[in-house]
């Protein structure tokens, strides 16, 4: 990538900070650590019954809900242009393929995100995640690749020996952008600020900014999904889905939660 391109990158994930009217606090007065570029990503959501979620999240937590539904989301999707704070996208490791899968929590007043699990292309990123932000991060050999408006994305996990825990999907857009409305579905399951991590001894929270979410409806081919933990699996039919082109993100570093 070219100079000027990994400038504009940078500057983009930095000025998302001046767009914060939309964030339910205040964004940390502190530096956040990491920028990032999420592309091509897909929110395929189910409704999942609490009891069965309740024992794969930590008591401190509570679980949300909207209209007395728990969810339960797998997102694939690309990143890029990962940098620390003040520097440029490292060549050849600021760039790799990750999926989530994730639920809805809230510690102190603050929703935010629970990951069940995080497949990534990237051993460093593996690494990371595990390490600093103590987050179930998974080595995964991933594939995508865009044609005619369409995203491939394949993804199965490495030394799953138990079971497999495998991802083939096909998604694009479909419609036109919009952001969602405070009060809404869509807002509840997307526009979160937070992550949680860690265990019931020691909570963590890392705070999140980006714009509000350019979200579409998605047109999806779910081939095979594994990835949802057991007594979680979804019905691929009963799933509500979308798509974001791209978003410029910058975390914070954890911090403790729920003292």
């Amino acid at each position: 990538m070219a100079l000027l391109e990994l400038l504009e990158a940078s500057g983009r994930q930095g000025a998302a900070l001046g767009q914060a009217e939309h964030r339910p606090w205040p964004a940390p007065s502190r530096p956040w650590l990491l920028g990032q570029t999420w592309s091509d990503l897909l929110f395929a959501h189910w409704r999942v019954p609490a009891e069965a979620l309740r024992p794969l999240v930590p008591e401190p937590l509570e679980l949300d809900s909207f209209d007395g539904s728990t969810w339960l989301a797998i997102s694939p999707f690309s990143i890029s242009d990962v940098r620390l704070r003040g520097t440029l996208p490292p060549p050849l490791l600021s760039s790799l393929l990750e999926v989530n899968v994730r639920t809805y929590v809230s510690v102190d007043g603050k929703p935010g995100i629970w990951f069940l699990s995080l497949d990534a292309s990237s051993p460093l990123a593996v690494q990371v995640g595990r390490r600093l932000y103590r987050l179930p991060y998974h080595r995964a050999r991933m594939r995508a690749a865009e044609a005619g408006g369409r995203i491939d994305y394949g993804s199965s996990r490495r030394g799953a020996h138990e079971r497999p825990f495998v991802l083939e999907v096909r998604y694009r857009p479909a419609g036109e952008v919009f952001t969602a409305a405070p009060g809404s579905l869509e807002h509840f399951l997307t526009e979160r600020y937070c992550l949680y991590s860690g265990n019931a001894s020691r909570l963590l929270r890392a705070e999140i900014h980006h714009p509000p979410w350019p979200l579409q409806r998605a047109e999806v081919e779910m081939e095979l999904n594994t990835l949802a933990p057991d007594g979680l699996e979804p019905d691929p039919a009963g799933a509500l889905l979308h798509f974001a082109a791209r978003q410029d993100v910058v975390v914070w570093a954890p911090e403790r939660a729920g003292a």
